[in-house]
């Protein structure tokens, strides 16, 4: 069975962005996005919620031209070749090829993605992340701690969801970003 990951860029005070929905604190260094690139190349599906396909579609055009850095080239080349499914009420209609509209969050229907999956899928979005959190339906969280506290804004984890995390792996970058890797234990 394919494992749901939870993957976010946070402030070392545990925000995805800050009170005024900013997160340009949170841009990846050549290090750290080749590491997201190891991590995302096991990932057959996407699943996020209206806002972070919004900001994510962008990757249907970027990292084409020679001039960009072969990380973010890499990163669009995985990014494309993923099936997406973006939970919104709202979204009329998408940008992005391999890309479809659910209009609810159901977790059976999760369940059965994993079941029928062939590679990992992730979760993107503090908000949807933290209702499949609390379905039960995320195997793992992995979150890459910047070296900035940003005082408030969209946590990373869900308020008044427990979570036990057992620790996998842990990863330092020279720029003073943390990777952090559990598993989500029951």
């Amino acid at each position: 069975m394919a494992r749901l990951i939870y993957s976010a860029i946070a402030s070392l005070d545990g925000y995805v962005e800050d009170e005024k929905g900013e997160f340009g604190w949170a841009a990846p260094d050549e290090e750290v996005h080749a590491a997201v690139n190891d991590l995302e190349r096991p990932i057959g599906t996407y699943l996020y919620g209206r806002r972070m396909y919004e900001t994510m579609a962008s990757w249907e055009t970027a990292g084409l031209g020679a001039d960009d850095p072969a990380v973010a080239r890499e990163f669009a080349e995985l990014w494309r070749a993923a099936e997406k499914v973006v939970y919104s009420r709202t979204l009329g209609t998408v940008a992005t090829a391999r890309t479809r509209i659910e209009r609810d969050f159901d977790p059976a229907a999760v369940r059965r993605m994993k079941e029928e999956s062939p590679h990992d899928l992730t979760i993107g979005g503090a908000e949807l992340a933290g209702r499949a959190l609390a379905a039960g339906l995320v195997d793992e969280v992995q979150l890459f701690l910047h070296p900035v506290s940003v005082g408030g804004g969209k946590p990373a984890l869900p308020r008044g969801v427990r979570l036990r995390l057992e620790l996998l792996a842990e990863r330092p970058f020279h720029g003073g970003v943390f990777h952090l890797r559990y598993a989500v234990r029951p």
